[in-house]
């Protein structure tokens, strides 16, 4: 345990010094952002550098939590099901931060904060879906019944994942592309590669920030089992 905890304490250290350099990448390195039409963007688009990586990063989590629950119904193993909470908790606050800052960098853009496009609706879903996950966990009190539950909800539950992803391409909406087309810079040059260099440092900053987040959950998570352990034992004593 001590030894994951220090380990975790570097990647937490890690994770620090990559942010800060995404912040400072931000607002000091990247150019002004032009449209296709070589006008320059407000202020605000750099909320994408961020938005970006936060929404691709929380689907990770919840792919975490679709295998850890995958492998929690074949091996039946405790660790798999405190995997799967872990991720799904680290995931959801992800979302949420994903609505959040689509909705600021909507109303800048576009004058509001919420409309029920299909894109911003799957999303609100994708973030409902992992909170119901969560209630649940919350509701059942018999650990095992817990885990194989919402084992099954983590399973079933990512399909939301696919659906808020690929929304964007297979119906029409307000919502930017995410990946392919022009994303506001005016293409090629150093402003292409400040772009590209500032968008990878903030999905590392994040990547990392989702270890670090996940590690802690999981460490305690594991500490509340052995107290529980604990508990039992003296109690059978």
């Amino acid at each position: 345990m001590a030894s994951n905890s220090r380990k975790t304490g570097v990647l937490a250290v890690a994770t620090a010094g990559v942010m800060l350099l995404a912040v400072y990448m931000l607002f000091f390195y990247l150019p002004p952002i032009k449209d296709e039409a070589g006008e320059v963007l407000s202020g605000s688009f750099r909320i994408f550098f961020f938005h970006m990586p936060i929404a691709i990063i929380s689907y990770l989590a919840f792919g975490v939590v679709f295998a850890a629950s995958i492998l929690y119904l074949r091996e039946k193993s405790l660790k798999w099901d405190i995997y799967a909470r872990s991720a799904a908790e680290v995931g959801t606050l992800f979302a949420f931060l994903v609505l959040v800052t689509g909705s600021i960098w909507a109303k800048d853009a576009w004058g509001w904060y919420w409309i029920w496009d299909l894109r911003l609706t799957t999303s609100l879903v994708l973030f409902l879906v992992y909170l119901a996950y969560m209630m649940l966990r919350k509701a059942l009190e018999e650990p095992e019944k817990r885990a194989r539950l919402s084992a099954v909800f983590g399973i079933l539950g990512f399909m939301s994942v696919p659906l808020s992803f690929f929304s964007i391409r297979l119906w029409r909406s307000a919502h930017p592309l995410m990946f392919g087309g022009n994303t506001g810079g005016s293409g090629g040059g150093l402003e292409g590669t400040a772009l590209q260099l500032t968008l990878l440092v903030n999905f590392i900053a994040y990547f990392l920030l989702f270890l670090t987040l996940f590690s802690l959950k999981v460490q305690n998570e594991l500490m509340g089992e052995e107290l529980d352990a604990r508990r039992y034992a003296e109690s059978e004593a």
